[in-house]
């Protein structure tokens, strides 16, 4: 999808636009996600337990009182929070973002539901239908998208995550009613309304910091939005299909088998370890060819002086990569134990607060760079109470071997890509990244090997 908006649209006011609009999509996403963290443990306990259904009804009907009053807001407010949302960036800024909240926002809601039915179907230890559903969905919103984007324009992109959103929902709404009857809900509204807000606080709140950062980098000209919106999407498909895939899918065996503080230090440690070996390694590649990489993907727009500083843009997010990662595996912990954690709110604002003041400071300092710098310090204080919250051990013990773990990986990246880059963009890339993993492979680092002897178990 973002290849697309970069090739038809190129880099613009228009796309600024639709990048704030897609500010609030990844918002509401990443709640989904959070839900998964919230609901998994509760539903394994509840497969256990004998009261499934009646669970994931309740959740439910608790995300439609959620969901209905948003929808609204987003189709009869979408201009003012477009507005809002683009500050002092050109009028057609604000009407794409206007017109694109009013289809993305809904398709950020069905995603909330599609994560209650992916969490029900890991209850049952069923993950290839939430996968399937997933490919077939993004297929068919791409297709509306290719079909539709050049009579239409910007606001077929929007089309598309709806699509593909409302087929992601159906096949594993499908399947769960295939394997069963419907049961009344169980539980309170208003105390699952808490619960899940709970939960989701602190996950909206780290995304906010993303938004806070969209709207200082508005201030800094147009087309710098889109670009930092790009380089945070790479860091966010990066943190996505390492760190998140793997505190999703252990959420439920981690309940089944109980969580002690060595234990959940030792997880934290040992999913990071896997992901920033792959954070590490992208940084190495985009800092050397950023711009023969984004040129080739996004098209000519994003060529030259443009995509060179996308790429350095991508590398120098990789401390809040590894920051995020952090996050990632430690959040879904608070929860594991059946524990209703306490302080998110406070951690959420505080947070946010922090995000405003250092993300003026860095733009003030340094332009983008210190938007992005200022985007790691926040992450990296929320990671450092969320370990401090499942215990003092645990944040002395992660802490260690987190702060062990990017040291050497960012040594060793440092020793593969700084050399190669004599040999130019496209083949210093291809050999550092090589060299890179040959010394991992030379090297062996004992939190590395633990890393993959430890996933393989829990798997």
């Amino acid at each position: 999808m973002g290849v697309v908006v970069a090739r038809e649209f190129g880099r613009s006011a228009e796309t600024d636009g639709f990048f704030a609009a897609y500010g609030v999509f990844i918002v509401l996403s990443i709640a989904a996600a959070s839900l998964r963290v919230v609901v998994q443990p509760q539903l394994a306990r509840a497969r256990a337990d004998g009261t499934l259904g009646g669970e994931v009804a309740g959740y439910a009907v608790a995300l439609a009182a959620v969901a209905v009053p948003v929808v609204l807001v987003s189709t009869f407010a979408s201009r003012p929070v477009g507005d809002v949302l683009t500050g002092s960036l050109p009028p057609d800024a604000a009407h794409a973002a206007a017109v694109c909240l009013q289809w993305m926002v809904p398709a950020a809601l069905l995603q909330l539901f599609s994560a209650l039915a992916a969490s029900a179907l890991a209850a049952l230890d069923d993950y290839g239908t939430v996968a399937a559903g997933y490919v077939l969905g993004s297929a068919s919103g791409l297709t509306l998208i290719l079909l539709r984007v050049d009579e239409d324009g910007i606001v077929a992109i929007a089309w598309g995550s709806a699509l593909t959103a409302a087929v992601g929902l159906a096949v594993p709404a499908v399947r769960l009613a295939l394997l069963g009857r419907p049961h009344a809900p169980r539980g309170g509204l208003g105390g699952r309304i808490v619960e899940l807000a709970n939960g989701a606080v602190l996950p909206l709140a780290l995304q906010a910091l993303y938004l806070v950062c969209v709207r200082f980098a508005a201030d800094l000209g147009v087309g710098e939005v889109t670009s930092f919106s790009y380089a945070y999407l790479i860091g966010s498909a990066i943190v996505a299909t390492t760190a998140s895939s793997l505190g999703l899918v252990s959420s439920v065996p981690l309940t089944r088998a109980g969580l002690g503080e060595e234990t959940a230090a030792r997880h934290v440690v040992a999913t990071a370890w896997l992901s920033l070996a792959v954070v590490a390694a992208a940084a190495g590649v985009f800092a050397l060819a950023g711009e023969r990489v984004v040129s080739a993907v996004l098209g000519p727009a994003y060529g030259g002086d443009v995509g060179g500083d996308l790429g350095r843009l991508v590398a120098g997010l990789s401390p809040w990569m590894a920051a995020s990662v952090g996050v990632t595996v430690t959040f879904p912990l608070l929860f594991v134990g059946g524990r209703r954690p306490r302080r998110l709110v406070a951690l959420s604002l505080c947070a946010v607060v922090l995000q405003v003041v250092l993300a003026w400071a860095g733009r003030e300092a340094a332009g983008i760079a210190g938007v992005a710098a200022s985007l790691a310090l926040s992450t990296t204080f929320v990671l450092a109470v969320l370990l401090a919250m499942l215990s003092r051990g645990t944040l002395r013990r992660a802490a260690r071997g987190l702060a062990a773990a990017s040291a050497l990986l960012a040594v060793v990246a440092a020793v593969a890509f700084i050399p190669a880059a004599l040999l130019g963009p496209l083949l210093g890339a291809a050999l550092g990244l090589a060299a890179y993993a040959l010394l991992l492979a030379a090297l062996r680092p004992p939190g590395l090997l633990d890393a993959w002897a430890y996933v393989r178990a829990l798997r």
